[in-house]
């Protein structure tokens, strides 16, 4: 699909702003959530179904619908919990499932509106985020094929021992404000400059940037939950004037 590029008005707040924004510092901080943001999938949930099409991992019976109830009913928990059935595999092992998973999509629906602005902010030495509420390891290889390491991803995760993968939880769960949390605690406190999300999910990681602040969307109205929730973050990006973008 041809996804439709910024306006010459939001390239302009951004080069306007970036150049202010470089001289008083060096190396600014950028965030970006991932899925519906950077590209036009959902790589966790790819990833998972990868899972259960390929039988990798124990699951219970009718695997999607126990997930889906349990994020209906506790996201944060539903989170954690794919992350926690990778429990007994080494990391490598489930770094090389999720390339599998993401080879899958061929090709993956990047935005390339925002690979032309990671770009921009790679060529001028801006820190690069991602901050995700889906699992930190099935986001890494879309990372790395924008350019960026496997440590600008931050995610949901578990505690690895000895290169093998255990249920424990490991910091903090990236949804709604822990987004911002687990942000500033890799940042040291230091706030991004720029944020970019397309749903309520994002709206505090949004909130948080100090100079610009990008609610893009894609949804088809057929998809009645995520259309409407990036609807609702376009309005407060209307009502706060921040930058808005619709892909399609």
């Amino acid at each position: 699909m041809k996804y439709k590029d910024y306006s010459p008005d939001i390239w302009k707040r951004i080069h306007t702003t970036l150049e202010e924004v470089l001289k008083v510092d060096s190396h600014p901080v950028a965030a970006f959530d991932a899925d519906g943001t950077l590209w036009d999938t959902d790589l966790g949930e790819n990833f998972f179904q990868h899972q259960i099409k390929h039988k990798l991992v124990k699951l219970p019976s009718e695997p999607w619908e126990h997930y889906q109830k349990m994020k209906a009913e506790n996201p944060q928990k539903a989170y954690l919990w794919l992350a926690q059935i990778c429990e007994g595999q080494t990391l490598g092992q489930v770094h090389s499932w999720a390339k599998e998973a993401l080879r899958t999509l061929h090709p993956v629906p990047v935005f390339s509106e925002q690979r032309k602005l990671i770009d921009l902010f790679l060529s001028k030495g801006v820190q690069i985020y991602i901050i995700t509420a889906s699992v930190k390891w099935s986001v890494e290889p879309g990372a790395e094929m924008l350019g960026l390491p496997y440590e600008s991803v931050i995610g949901v995760e578990t505690s690895v021992e000895n290169n093998v993968i255990t249920d424990e939880q490991k910091g903090i769960i990236t949804y709604k404000q822990g987004k911002v949390d687990a942000l500033l605690e890799k940042t040291g406190g230091k706030k991004p400059f720029f944020a970019s999300g397309n749903t309520m999910g994002d709206f505090q990681l949004l909130q948080v940037a100090t100079n610009l602040r990008l609610a893009v969307s894609a949804a088809s109205e057929n998809d009645k939950k995520l259309y409407n929730t990036e609807v609702e973050l376009h309005q407060h990006a209307v009502s706060n004037a921040w930058l808005s973008h619709r892909f399609i």
